[in-house]
């Protein structure tokens, strides 16, 4: 129950790993307003039996990260419950692949407006909010494709590039009100999105890693759970590699 009598907020909860960070965070004691583009009946599902199994309160928010708007009246709505936010993720993104010159202008917009300009919206916002309390844990969702120049990463790495440098500015800005700030930079997770990779980059990665294996969305989500809990009350502006070794 590391994060009892907390409340957090966490986008892309419908699937993928923002499912088992949901799943995760409410069998540790949080409340949660659970972030999606659009309900289903299998999150409708999902909300129903996690809120009956933990007692957690799961409040849906839905908007589409590629909409402005839409986040700015997401904040709006979760601030207007009155209740404390000790954690964001900013879990919810898109992937991307395409050599350099392959690149349209207008891929890369959507990309970075998705992967880096929404979020800092919406963590603006909360962050705000934040700062009455004097406390939070924001966790930028990020990946090593943001670390390393690997070809065919140019969108979506350049997108987690940015993610990481605002993960320090905003750690150095933040700290003073006691919000604390870090990424999590996985390599390849065994979700959807690994799935509609194409093969030989599966492969490659699998392949670079000690374990020889995609990592498990449980074990990146237990590493968001240290980062939301007090156990990490010291750690901050931080970019945490999960990746099972690679390159090493």
């Amino acid at each position: 129950m590391l994060l009892e009598n907390k409340t957090a907020v966490i986008t892309g909860c419908n699937r993928g790993l923002g499912r088992t960070i949901l799943e995760t965070f409410a069998l540790n004691g949080a409340d949660i307003f659970a972030c999606a583009r659009k309900d289903s009946d299998s999150f409708s599902e999902l909300r129903k039996t996690l809120s009956k199994q933990t007692g957690s309160s799961i409040i849906p928010i839905f908007f589409d990260l590629a909409e402005s708007q839409q986040v700015t009246n997401a904040v709006k709505e979760i601030i207007s419950k009155k209740i404390q936010i000790d954690i964001l993720v900013n879990n919810a993104g898109v992937g991307a692949g395409s050599f350099f010159h392959m690149t349209s202008l207008n891929d890369l917009k959507r990309i970075f407006e998705i992967n880096f300009f929404s979020q800092l919206l919406l963590t603006q916002g909360i962050s705000r909010y934040m700062v009455r309390f004097k406390a939070g844990s924001i966790i930028n969702i990020s990946s090593t494709a943001g670390l390393i120049g690997d070809a065919g990463m140019l969108s979506y790495g350049s997108s987690k590039a940015a993610l990481i440098f605002a993960t320090k500015t905003m750690a150095t800005e933040l700290g003073g009100d006691n919000i604390r700030v870090n990424a999590i930079a996985p390599s390849i997770i065994g979700t959807g999105m690994f799935q509609q990779m194409e093969r030989k980059a599966r492969e490659k990665l699998i392949e670079s890693n000690v374990f020889k294996r995609p990592a498990e969305a449980v074990e990146v989500a237990n590493l968001a759970l240290y980062l939301a809990s007090d156990l990490s009350s010291f750690i901050t502006g931080q970019i945490v590699r999960i990746d099972g070794g690679h390159g090493i």
